[in-house]
């Protein structure tokens, strides 16, 4: 539901989060997920990645993207991104802001990478323009909300009253859920009718698997 307090939640996550999940699609139809350091410039994210990485391999057959951010042990005080991904043509070492190396300084130092071997290593650039937010959160007023400046009770971004086991985890209103399929338990059968019905069966199975072996063992590999 992209309201204006969920594009303020979400681009709060983007200016603040450390790292963005980045959901793509394998050329087979599998989906992948990655977690990754990521730098927002105002109008797109910024990933730098190996070339020969599973999702630079998903995005050039397929640009469409889902991202997450946030803290889900927070009363699910998450931001989700429709997204389309560009891989560009000039390296990192063109394009890598300082601010980006500013930001994640204390973690390339624990790994003892400087900022040339970042560039070298992680030279794919992958440009990631917005499309579409969604805030998504429990039944409190979440904490990205209130950095946010956010009213205690939203009405661009109403949640429900109370949460329903049925209807899965809590959730920013406005997305509809399709409910818990009925479950129609068997009919009860009287006793003179399965002795009728169920001998005959019986003795058809018994005729059925007496022509089969025991169970063979698979090969490894082999489905």
């Amino acid at each position: 539901m992209d309201t204006p307090l969920a594009t303020a939640r979400i681009v709060r996550f983007l200016e603040r989060e450390p790292v963005v999940w980045l959901s793509s699609v394998r050329p087979d139809g599998q989906p992948h997920l990655v977690p990754t350091w990521f730098w927002w410039d105002g109008e797109a994210l910024l990933v730098f990645s190996k070339p020969d990485a599973r999702k630079v391999r998903n995005l050039r057959a397929n640009p469409s993207v889902m991202l997450a951010l946030g803290d889900a042990e927070e009363d699910f005080d998450i931001g989700l991104i429709e997204a389309r991904a560009e891989l560009l043509d000039r390296p990192t070492a063109a394009v890598l802001p300082a601010a980006h190396l500013e930001k994640y300084a204390d973690q390339l130092g624990t790994i003892g990478m400087t900022p040339a071997e970042y560039a070298a290593t992680y030279s794919q650039v992958i440009r990631i323009v917005p499309r579409g937010f969604l805030g998504w959160h429990g039944l409190t007023t979440p904490h990205s909300a209130r950095l946010a400046d956010a009213p205690l009770a939203s009405l661009a971004e109403p949640r429900r009253d109370s949460f329903d086991a049925r209807n899965g985890e809590p959730m920013a209103a406005g997305r509809t859920v399709a409910p818990a399929p009925r479950v129609v338990p068997p009919a009860r059968l009287r006793p003179s009718v399965l002795r009728r019905v169920g001998a005959p069966i019986g003795r058809g199975l018994r005729e059925l698997t007496d022509g089969f072996g025991r169970p063979q063992s698979l090969p490894a590999g082999s489905l």
